[in-house]
């Protein structure tokens, strides 16, 4: 029998249900109807502080913060499946979630420096991050500058970068609600990754 693929949402949006985690709720909801157990963080709702750089985990590899984020490190490393969202604010991803990407530091350490965490070719063919976004503009590079913060997100946490759910021109379109298409291809893409690592694990 194939273990369970544990799929984690993180929305990185400080407002509730708006337009980004709507989206994310679409790619659980698809993962859920394929199988997966399936969880959404919401970073707002927790008490966390940012990285402070005192760079204390490139000796030691754990981070001197204790707070609601070690928990949810925690979760992320049990996951099969990470999924990362962020409206676009200000040409970016929002302070929540760099927050979050910034606190990963002891991660790059532990594999960079202390070079004691080693992610195989393999655990990272097993593991699938996606990042889902919304902007209000309708410019085609309006999540440019949101692509490497993520990228280096999941490498350093052994996840592949599998796949972007973006949506653009929410202005235009009234909000995600109004989008012809958004919704529909977040669940199915969803469905479609929680798929994919069953055919992983079929393969052995």
């Amino acid at each position: 029998m194939n273990d369970p693929v544990n799929v984690l949402g993180i929305s990185g949006s400080p407002r509730r249900h708006g337009n980004t985690e709507t989206l994310l709720d679409a790619l659980l909801d698809g993962a859920r109807e394929a199988g997966a157990d399936v969880e959404k963080i919401v970073l707002r709702q927790l008490d966390y502080g940012s990285c402070r750089g005192c760079n204390a985990c490139h000796r030691t590899g754990v981070c001197v913060i204790k707070d609601d984020l070690t928990v949810v490190f925690e979760k992320i490393t049990a996951a099969d499946v990470l999924a990362v969202a962020s409206p676009i604010y200000s040409m970016g991803i929002t302070a929540e979630l760099k927050g979050l990407i910034d606190r990963a530091q002891y991660f790059w350490a532990r594999k960079f420096i202390l070079k004691n965490l080693y992610f195989t070719d393999e655990h990272i063919r097993r593991h699938k991050g996606i990042f889902i976004s919304t902007a209000g503009l309708g410019w085609d590079n309006v999540f440019d500058s949101a692509f490497p913060a993520l990228t280096a997100f999941f490498n350093t946490t052994g996840f592949e970068y599998w796949d972007n759910i973006i949506a653009n021109d929410m202005d235009r379109y009234g909000g995600i609600a109004g989008h012809p298409t958004a919704l529909a291809e977040a669940r199915e893409k969803g469905r479609n990754v929680v798929d994919l690592l069953r055919k992983l694990q079929a393969e052995g």
